[in-house]
């Protein structure tokens, strides 16, 4: 059938696509595929979108960064640039020239001092020789213009530790970067020569600047700061979610860094990227989940409608059992070739049972007498198989040895010792007779109970054959033990028997349902004997819930496959090929069920045995009347 759950009437027209929540349902399976599509979608989308947008805004945020390294560099080689400017124009002088050759307080006053150095914009100044020695040095301080001694010292050490004539490079005039006292001070340095040219070079003039982090803010209109720490010869970035730290090494002269510029710069084009990214997914991700919804509401419409209203047809049609035609629509697709192929079962539904009603008078007037058959023939096996034993069971012992024993008893002459042997084994040989009489008896009076139970079959089919079976309070674990005692006589294979002690009562007719039980032990053993393992074991369990009790006879036998278990009841239907019966468990179903019980079988599969489930009504002992 189209659908398996139609046991509820259907939902209104507001909620009849609630069931699409159900996981199980076709609406939910289709739900959870549309998702994990969406979902599967929305990843792709994403890391699509992640591959195209981050590395193209990437690349822009590494030539932002070297944009920003090349202008901080440029700042730092101009703010030298005019350092060695000035320094070129106090170079080319006379009086400079005469000072080195012979140095003097009057040029000192004048062009050296504080107020000199302050018009030029520098806070250091020094000749020095082209030997390098250093003839005169000062350093003021840039705010009140007093002198500091120390800082002084240190700039007369830093130009003894530097090779003025190496750092020029045979150029007049030069530039470079050297720690001076607490500072980075950009140095210039240019010869010193008259002012038309002419001579040689006497020695160098070197003026000095302080390098602040204020002033490469200005120049850059960046946050700049100067470190004098320094972080390597070559710039190095930090990144964190919203700025770059980008370090720009201040080069001395001989190469190394001495310093370091530190600048902070927004991420502007990494935070536009993310946005970029964010918004392309966002919409693809909104544009998808527009798209799964019209879907939904398309498939609700166009297929999940039409087949509950199938399904509606089909649950009116299981309760009225009035097999009325589907309403037909015009579709021309699928659904509505659905609908035709439907109405045409109903149809044939409708011929084949009007035939059945036809045919069902003349079947049921030989279905009792074949299930009577069915029942007396395995009622008759125990006796046909204790009767075989019998015939081909030796003697315990043979009886000419026991004639020559006795004959030799009757003599007179026989020695004591031999008479004594031969009275032993006699009397063995007697209790080996008795006890092999006394086996064949009880086998007799297990053959007289199957026959006994033949003829009670017989007589009640006849007593019944009419009539309603009348239940009464039956003791279904006595029963289960005499048809267990019966079904051990198998030919085939050795049966081990387990079931629980009494008293469990049920009500049913006690004739009926002991041959019900005896089928289904019978359908056991056989089942064990096609397994071919030539030994087996028939568990039967009783539990009772309520009103009701259910047996369950569980066997280790071929099993069957789980799909053909609701067509074991069908008349005429056989696991096995050499059988053309299967009358037994027709019959065996319909006995049970009017017993007002239920009867059906499961089996995980072949080879993995099988279980009979038989449910019935719980039985209430009898109190006697007190007297």
């Amino acid at each position: 059938m189209l659908a398996a759950g139609m046991g509820r009437l259907p939902p209104p027209f507001g909620r009849q696509f609630g069931r699409m929540r159900t996981p199980s349902s076709l609406g939910g399976k289709l739900i959870l595929i549309m998702t994990a599509v969406g979902v599967v979608a929305t990843i792709g989308i994403t890391l699509l979108l992640a591959a195209v947008i981050t590395p193209s805004f990437a690349t822009l945020e590494d030539k932002a960064i070297a944009a920003h390294v090349e202008r901080t560099r440029a700042a730092l080689s101009d703010y030298a640039a005019d350092i060695e400017s000035a320094a070129r124009d106090y170079g080319d002088g006379n009086d400079g020239y005469s000072y080195l050759a012979q140095p003097g307080a009057a040029y000192e006053g004048e062009s050296l001092s504080a107020r000199a150095m302050s018009n030029i914009g520098v806070d250091g100044m020094a000749y020095v020789t082209s030997e390098g020695r250093v003839v005169l040095a000062r350093w003021r301080d840039p705010v009140t213009g007093a002198a500091r001694p120390g800082t002084k010292a240190q700039l007369i050490a830093t130009l003894g530790r530097t090779d003025i004539a190496k750092a020029l490079r045979g150029r007049r005039s030069g530039r470079l970067y050297a720690r001076v006292g607490d500072g980075v001070a950009a140095i210039g340095v240019a010869q010193v020569r008259r002012s038309d040219g002419s001579g040689g070079a006497r020695g160098y003039v070197v003026l000095a600047r302080v390098v602040t982090s204020r002033q490469m803010s200005e120049r850059l209109n960046r946050d700049a700061r100067i470190d004098l720490t320094p972080s390597g010869d070559r710039y190095s970035v930090t990144a964190s979610p919203s700025k770059l730290m980008i370090a720009v090494p201040i080069l001395g002269a001989d190469g190394h860094a001495v310093a370091t510029t530190r600048l902070r710069i927004p991420r502007d084009v990494s935070l536009l990227g993310r946005r970029v990214l964010l918004l392309a997914v966002a919409g693809s991700t909104v544009l998808l989940l527009l798209v799964l919804v019209v879907l939904r509401r398309m498939i609700a419409r166009l297929v999940l409608r039409p087949l509950h209203r199938v399904e509606s047809h089909m649950q009116r049609v299981r309760v009225s059992g009035s097999l009325a035609l589907l309403e037909e629509d015009d579709r021309r697709d699928e659904i509505g070739s659905l609908g035709r192929s439907f109405n045409a079962m109903l149809r044939q539904l409708k011929d084949l049972r009007e035939q059945i009603e036809v045919q069902s008078f003349d079947l049921g007037r030989s279905e009792s007498a074949v299930a009577v058959m069915h029942n007396v023939r395995n009622a008759l096996n125990p006796i046909s198989t204790i009767l075989s034993q019998g015939i081909a069971q030796a003697p315990p012992i043979e009886r000419a040895p026991i004639d020559r024993a006795i004959a030799e008893l009757a003599r007179s002459d026989l020695p004591d010792a031999r008479r004594e042997k031969l009275a032993v084994f006699v009397a063995a040989a007697i209790e080996a007779e008795a006890t092999s009489r006394g086996a064949t008896r009880r086998e007799l009076v297990i053959g007289r109970e199957a026959m006994a139970h033949v003829l009670e079959i017989i007589g009640q089919q006849q007593r019944a054959a009419h009539e309603r079976p009348a239940l009464e309070v039956c003791d279904v674990s006595d029963i289960i033990a005499r048809n267990a005692t019966i079904a051990r006589y198998s030919q085939g294979a050795s049966i081990a028997f387990s079931f629980p002690a009494g008293p469990n009562l049920v009500m049913a007719s006690r004739v009926i349902l002991s041959q019900v039980i005896g089928n289904l032990f019978g359908n056991a053993v056989e089942s064990i004997e096609a397994r071919g393992t030539g030994s087996g074991s028939i568990t039967a369990t009783i539990t009772q819930s309520g009103d009701r009790v259910t047996i369950h006879i569980r066997d280790d036998g071929e099993g069957f496959p789980p799909n053909v278990a609701g067509t074991l009841f069908q008349r005429g239907f056989s696991t096995r090929a050499h059988k053309s019966g299967g009358l037994g468990l027709h019959w065996c179903a319909n006995s049970v069920n009017a017993m007002q019980g239920s009867l059906r079988l499961e089996s995980d599969g072949p080879g993995l045995g099988a279980v009979a489930i038989l449910t019935l009504q719980a039985g209430k002992p009898v109190v006697p009347n007190a007297a």
